[in-house]
């Protein structure tokens, strides 16, 4: 590495820092304050509010990034420029992309970095923020009893104190217990004085209550003419409650698997899983239609079938012969499994032995039952059942009924039947149509077709609702997965605005880089917003929604290194007045060629 490109690289690696340790905490501050009600003021550790804290730095930093390669390019090179640095280091022949190459490669790998960590930590990161979030939002707030005030903080009690002494001191208590019915205020307990203090690690509260009366009504029974409820008054000089605040005030952590279906906490290839999983179920749907629309119309589909177009005969059946080999496998591994248990549950003292006698025995048994089999089945077979039998069967057993007869000494009677060969008459035509007329059965097809068109459209309104779900959070799934180089690649459309524009206005600090810095960034965060917006809504693709900011801002990054080169004044007034000048006398040659 040459001393320029340490110079340079040097220069900008200490703005960097500080940019983005500031933009981080901003960003973190921002994010804070959507939850800052719902985190505080619950009693919990100073080092569950740092674990959290530190997994919001790290989840926003994919965004605090660009915003911090922006504002520490334009500081370094504005630098250079209000020192002449950049003039002195342009007269010795070296050039501005030359100048912009150490840091335009350290960019260039902060990019890379930026998208290994969207893709691997970041993932991890949110879901433990997610699940500790939750746990945090779950959990009662800190026991707090307010003087004159009902405190309900306790599950299943109503507590309200008049006045508080010390620390652990109460006077004038009144506490509801809807723990027993939950029905009303059936159970009221008043006391003098009393105290609530912790005990065994404070995971249980004890509250001692002295001088009181208890107040308990049973529950009012159904019916007028039932016996009047039980109430019962109990007086004391000492009583203790113990409430357990495991349950309530302590912090349960939520197991992370509850969060496994986001797409936040997923990397590239568990993203494509989900839009392969998403794809099948929205395939599913459309092979339902299908199969739904063709039991709508039975004449239609009597002697032919609604065929699905064969982009979806073809994920169907590569979805079915996926399931199939699963289901296989799972059979097989549960099969080794049985077999594994039964060979170590068999004791060699409990095998049979196989005796000759005991087999004749079953073999002796096992005859006569067939035999009886045999004899009930043939005895069964009537007139009746043969309605369910095949043409063969019904042969078999008109044969044997004929043999059974020809026993009992019975002749057997054949019936003959001739077809029909003549044509309908005017009289049996008019009774047919009689019967299509006079009974209504035109009316009952009309009404049978309207409400299979109705029964048809609600089911193809139900199954459009559901694959509009299934199609948005395949986008959705599809944003995610593009964020992770979008992101990425901001750093470096940053560093093509930043580093030229620098080198334009030749002012570094923290004033004009800074209100530069905030416009384009709130740009770039308008144009990424709107850009999923469209991908989300299936305005557009998902690619190109997810690209769009940085489309949008790549020219500009190429127009600011042109006129950077050319050494160009974009922020002073007499660029522009020059500019307003060529293009009158442009006006007043075209108007003197006129005349």
């Amino acid at each position: 590495m040459k001393k320029l490109d340490k110079l340079i690289l040097g220069s900008f690696l200490g703005p960097f820092l500080l940019t983005f340790i500031v933009v981080d905490f901003i960003l973190l501050t921002v994010n804070m304050l959507k939850y800052f009600d719902e985190i505080f003021g619950k009693g919990l550790d100073f080092w569950i509010y740092m674990e959290l804290i530190g997994y919001f730095v790290i989840s926003i930093s994919p965004m605090a990034l660009p915003l911090a390669v922006l504002l520490s390019s334009l500081m370094t090179f504005g630098n250079l420029g209000e020192h002449f640095e950049l003039t002195a280091i342009k007269s010795s022949g070296i050039s501005l992309l030359r100048a912009l190459r150490p840091i335009g490669v350290f960019v260039i790998v902060l990019s890379f970095a930026a998208y290994l960590s969207n893709n691997y930590l970041v993932p991890k990161v949110n879901l433990k923020t997610f699940s500790l979030l939750y746990d945090i939002r779950m959990k009662s707030p800190a026991l707090d009893i307010k003087a004159g005030v009902f405190y309900d903080g306790i599950p299943g009690y109503s507590i309200k104190v008049n006045e508080k002494v010390g620390e652990y001191g109460l006077k004038d208590i009144l506490i509801y217990s809807h723990a027993g019915n939950g029905t009303g205020n059936l159970d009221v307990t008043l006391a003098d004085s009393g105290r609530m203090e912790p005990f065994f690690s404070e995971n249980y509260m004890k509250l001692s209550l002295f001088h009181g009366i208890n107040y308990h009504e049973d529950r009012q029974a159904r019916g007028i003419a039932e016996k009047p409820n039980d109430f019962n008054r109990t007086s004391f000089d000492a009583n203790v409650i113990v409430f357990d605040l495991n349950n309530t005030f302590k912090l349960n952590r939520t197991a992370e698997d509850a969060w496994s279906t986001n797409r936040s906490i997923k990397n590239i290839s568990e993203i494509k899983l989900g839009l392969d999983s998403i794809g099948s179920l929205v395939n599913e749907q459309l092979y339902q239609n299908y199969q739904n629309s063709e039991s709508i119309y039975p004449f239609f589909t009597r002697d032919r079938k609604f065929i699905p177009a064969a982009d979806i005969l073809e994920r169907k059946a590569l979805d079915d012969s996926i399931r199939t080999q699963r289901m296989k496998r799972d059979r097989d591994q549960l099969d080794s499994l049985y077999l594994i248990e039964s060979l170590a549950e068999i004791d060699t003292s409990s095998v049979l032995i196989d005796k000759p006698e005991s087999r004749t025995l079953s073999t002796t048994n096992d005859s006569v039952i067939s035999n009886i089999k045999s004899v009930t089945a043939s005895s069964k077979i009537s007139r009746s059942d043969s309605l369910f039998l095949s043409p063969k069967s019904k042969e078999k057993a008109q044969t044997k009924l004929a043999e059974r007869d020809t026993n009992s000494s019975l002749v057997p009677i054949k019936v003959v039947k001739v077809p029909r060969t003549a044509a309908l008459t005017d009289i049996e035509k008019a009774q047919i149509d009689s019967m299509v007329t006079k009974r209504g059965y035109n009316q009952n097809a009309i009404t049978m077709a309207l409400n299979n068109s109705r029964s048809l459209q609600n089911n193809f309104n139900t199954k459009m609702t559901q694959i509009d779900n299934y199609q948005r959070d395949y986008r959705r799934f599809q944003i995610a997965w593009y964020q992770k180089y979008t992101q990425a690649f901001a750093c470096f459309a940053m560093f093509l605005i930043g580093a030229p524009l620098g080198a334009i206005i030749k002012k570094g600090g923290l004033g004009m880089p800074v209100l530069i810095s905030i416009i384009f960034f709130i740009v770039y965060y308008m144009l990424t917003i709107t850009g999923e917006k469209w991908a989300k809504e299936g305005i557009t693709d998902p690619l190109f929604g997810t690209w769009f900011s940085n489309l949008c801002l790549l020219p500009f990054g190429l127009f600011f290194v042109k006129q950077a080169r050319k050494d160009a004044r974009l922020f002073e007034g007499d660029f522009y007045v020059s500019i307003w000048k060529s293009i009158q006398k442009r006006f007043k040659v075209l108007r003197s060629k006129a005349h």
